[in-house]
């Protein structure tokens, strides 16, 4: 695995000052603890570092895994994502509240007449609509949901690295994976559970092969 300038100068900064939180590489490089999320995602993953709450970064004097480096970098959305769950924006929120609970899912998104992409409904914004709102039998989706261009995306051919950055980067739990020749076309999702599931089962199986 070859690393990046940036991602050697991490190294070298953990292990003068391990343990040292984020916030101090960030500053010690001069950058935002958000611009380094992706380095310090993929030196932990890859194993180089190890990072533990409320102490820092540690560096293990391990190699990279090339299994591992492959199926971080190779690996891309279209791999691992699962079929999206669509409503109409003239759907009311109980419908909405039914739809989600019965295919026990963590988000809707919505379609408009045109079958394009308009909209977002999480559990948080049905449960706020539900909790505020008497006439939830009565009330569209298109009035409480998160509408575009306020919606985080992402495209079938973006690896699955890439994923996990926005998701922690924009605190989401899911992202629309939206066609790469019409953004607002759905093709699929990406949640966060997902993801995770991915990253254990990939650990698991090298585990597997190593011992």
């Amino acid at each position: 695995m070859k690393l990046t300038s940036r991602q050697l100068e991490i190294i070298k900064i953990v292990k003068e000052g391990e343990p040292i939180s984020g916030e101090s590489i960030a500053k010690k490089l001069g950058l935002s603890r958000a611009t380094l999320r992706s380095d310090l995602a993929i030196l932990t993953m890859t194993g180089l570092l190890d990072a533990r709450p409320k102490v820092g970064y540690f560096y293990t004097g391990q190699t990279v895994e090339p299994l591992l480096y492959e199926k971080l970098y190779k690996k891309t959305v279209k791999d691992i994502m699962l079929p999206p769950l669509l409503i109409s924006q003239k759907m009311t929120v109980y419908d909405a509240v039914t739809n989600l609970f019965m295919y026990d899912v963590g988000s809707l998104y919505v379609k408009d007449e045109q079958e394009e992409f308009v909209g977002v409904l999480s559990r948080k914004d049905l449960l706020r609509a539900a909790i505020s709102n008497p006439n939830t039998d009565k009330t569209p989706v298109a009035m409480i949901m998160t509408r575009m261009p306020n919606i985080i995306t992402i495209t079938s051919d973006q690896t699955i690295l890439k994923a996990g950055d926005l998701l922690l980067q924009h605190s989401v739990d899911t992202l629309p994976v939206v066609s790469e020749t019409a953004s607002k076309t759905i093709i699929g999702k990406l949640t966060k559970t997902k993801l995770m599931e991915y990253f254990i089962n990939a650990g698991n199986e090298i585990d597997r092969e190593n011992y």
